[in-house]
């Protein structure tokens, strides 16, 4: 569910396109260790590491998924895939 979560508010909140949603570096909290994808920047770590978190690099991806967001203006689907997995998106 959390990664559900980082993908809606990347795209409601932050204004990504559905495809940067889903590419966006994610991290999790595991036993007391904030566990950072590859991609998060090391001033980021920096910082959270300052805000007193126990900041690791994650051992793997984070998850994966598909998502198809319809822009109902132009009558379009904008299909995205996640990286993290060989998987794929379809729609019609």
């Amino acid at each position: 569910m959390m990664g559900q979560t980082y993908v809606l508010s990347n795209w409601v909140d932050y204004g990504l396109d559905i495809q940067e949603s889903i590419d966006a570096a994610r991290y999790f909290l595991y036993g007391g260790e904030l566990a950072v994808e590859a991609g998060v920047p090391a001033s980021s770590k920096s910082q959270l590491a300052d805000m007193g978190y126990n900041v690791v690099d994650a051992a793997s991806p984070h998850g994966g998924g598909q998502a198809i967001a319809i822009d109902w203006n132009n009558g379009v689907l904008h299909g995205s895939s996640d990286p993290r997995k060989d998987e794929c998106v379809a729609g019609y």
